[in-house]
């Protein structure tokens, strides 16, 4: 690895299953857990379906990546997209690879890399199937990331009050009351809980997060219309949260699961 404190990323995009118009949203994301040295997009550019990448992979430097359909039925780009990836990855010059895809055909690629201790985040869109985005230490979904959906809650007083401030492009966050009524999402924050809980069923908020992120790769708290895991689940009205210091000072969250009378 190069010594340097910042993450080096390989950016892999499978033009067949990909949007170009969500690329600008991708390079974003991928800005926040490190520095994308290599971005590659493949593809056969012969095909006329492909002509809305042109423009867009010439302003983002990417490299576009010509790979013919030799015969029908078959996926060319996805092979040519292994072998590179396995050619980068005996390199030694990444810590991680970014698959821009919705193909479930990366699942054992995906896995292979995580095998050899590199980190894997996919981005595709929201009908990835469940296999390749388990295989992922972090599944993304395009149409979180494009929409650009901010919420910004003061505490539980917002929620309860049902005041929050919003911003949103394509559809409107999910209200207070569909997140309280979720039995799904109540479900799950409550199982996290459970498994990071001390004796007296509190749990450090670090160790939920951390649970969650290995039980379900591509849940995010912004697919709830929150910037961030803490103030989505320190906002639901079945959490007790407390705030504790540490011994060197600083301050830790801790959160506890309360029952509730009833869920609609």
């Amino acid at each position: 690895m190069y010594p340097s404190e910042t993450k080096r990323f390989a950016l892999l995009i499978d033009a067949d299953n990909a949007q170009a118009k969500a690329i600008e949203a991708v390079l974003n994301e991928a800005a926040r857990y490190g520095e994308t040295t290599s971005r590659r997009c493949y593809g056969d550019w012969t095909n006329s379906q492909l002509k809305s990448w042109k423009e867009v992979l010439n302003r983002h430097a990417i490299q576009p990546i010509q790979q013919f359909g030799y015969t029908t039925g078959k996926n060319a780009t996805d092979s040519a997209l292994i072998i590179d990836a396995m050619d980068l990855l005996y390199t030694g010059k990444f810590n991680g690879f970014f698959l821009v895809s919705s193909d479930s055909d990366f699942t054992k690629l995906a896995t292979r890399i995580r095998e050899s201790g590199l980190e894997v985040i996919g981005i595709g869109q929201r009908r990835t199937p469940e296999a390749f985005r388990a295989a992922c230490n972090k599944f993304i979904f395009t149409e979180t990331i494009m929409e650009e959906v901010i919420t910004e809650p003061i505490g539980n007083s917002a929620i309860n009050n049902g005041a929050e401030q919003k911003t949103s492009r394509n559809e409107t966050t999910k209200t207070t009351e569909y997140l309280l009524n979720d039995k799904k999402l109540m479900e799950f924050i409550k199982e996290a809980i459970d498994s990071a809980s001390e004796d007296d069923g509190w749990a450090n908020l670090g160790g939920v997060g951390s649970y969650i992120q290995r039980v379900d790769s591509s849940f995010d708290a912004r697919n709830y219309g929150y910037t961030k895991l803490s103030k989505l689940i320190t906002s639901l009205d079945y959490v007790k949260v407390e705030r504790r210091n540490g011994e060197n000072g600083s301050s830790n969250t801790y959160i506890k699961f309360q029952e509730k009378q009833s869920y609609n």
